[in-house]
C-alpha cells in the first residue's frame, strides 16, 4: 500500500514569467518511484523571504497534511520552503511535531528515514543548507543594490538625470534648481570649498547625496 503525500511547490515571481509546473512534474515522478500516493498539490507564487504567516498556501498545505494524516510533504528543494533559516525551521518543527515527514528532492534529505526514525543528521543539514540559502539571498540583494548605486554614480558623473527607479519617483520632473533649494546650507559650504565628507557630516547627509549636490551645482553654473 502506497504512503500518502502532498506536493508543495513555490516560485518567487508573481508574474507569468515563472510557474510551478516543472516542480510539480518532478515531484509527481518522485512520488511514483518512491511509493507515494499524492493526495493533493499546493502551489503558490510568493517570495521565499516572506514570513510563514504571509505564505497562506504553505500554511494551508501543512494544515491539510495534519488534518488528513498525510505521511509526507514533498518539496523540490529547501529554498522552496523559505530562504530564512528561522522560517524553514519553524515549518519543519510543526511537521515533525505532527509526525509528518518533509522530503526535499534536490538535497535528498528528510525529517524521518525509511524506517520512520528521526534522522540525527537532518537538523544539522537543514541548518547548514538554510544558512547557505540565507547568505546567498543576502549576497544577491547586495549585488543588486551595489549595481544600482554604481549606475546612479556613473549617471551623476556623466551629468545625466536619474531615470525611473534611480533616485526620483516615476514621473518626477524636479529641476536642478528645485533640488538644490532643498540643500541651501550644503550648497553654501560646497561653494566655500569645504570637503564633501565634512559637509555630509555637518548636515547628516550621505557622501553620495553631497556628491550629487556638487554635480548638480556644476551643471547650473
Amino acid at each position: 500500500m502506497n504512503k500518502t503525500a502532498i506536493i508543495y511547490a513555490r516560485v518567487s515571481s508573481t508574474t507569468d514569467r515563472q510557474n510551478t509546473d516543472r516542480q510539480i512534474m518532478d515531484l509527481t515522478k518522485y512520488a511514483e518511484t518512491h511509493g507515494y500516493s499524492v493526495n493533493n498539490t499546493f502551489s503558490e507564487k510568493i517570495s521565499g523571504a516572506k514570513k510563514n504567516s504571509e505564505r497562506i498556501v504553505l500554511q494551508d498545505a501543512i494544515q491539510y497534511a495534519i488534518s488528513n494524516q498525510v505521511e509526507a510533504i514533498l518539496v523540490s528543494e529547501l529554498s522552496r520552503l523559505g530562504r530564512s533559516i528561522y522560517e524553514v525551521q519553524e515549518s519543519i518543527k510543526v511537521c515533525r511535531d505532527n509526525n509528518i515527514n518533509v522530503i526535499f528532492q534536490k538535497e535528498n534529505v528528510s525529517i524521518f528515514d525509511a524506517n520512520g526514525k528521526e534522522s540525527i543528521v537532518f537538523p544539522v543539514l537543514i541548518s547548514c543548507l538554510g544558512m547557505a540559502a540565507s547568505i546567498e539571498r543576502e549576497n544577491i540583494a547586495y549585488r543588486l543594490q551595489s549595481g544600482k548605486q554604481a549606475k546612479r554614480q556613473r549617471n551623476i558623473e556623466a551629468g545625466l538625470k536619474p531615470t525611473v527607479g534611480e533616485g526620483r519617483p516615476n514621473g518626477s520632473v524636479e529641476s536642478d534648481e528645485a533640488f538644490l533649494s532643498k540643500y541651501k546650507d550644503a550648497v553654501k559650504d560646497l561653494k566655500k570649498g569645504i570637503a564633501i565628507r565634512k559637509v555630509a557630516q555637518l548636515y547628516s547627509l550621505s557622501t553620495h547625496t553631497v556628491q550629487k549636490i556638487k554635480n548638480v551645482m556644476g551643471r547650473t553654473r
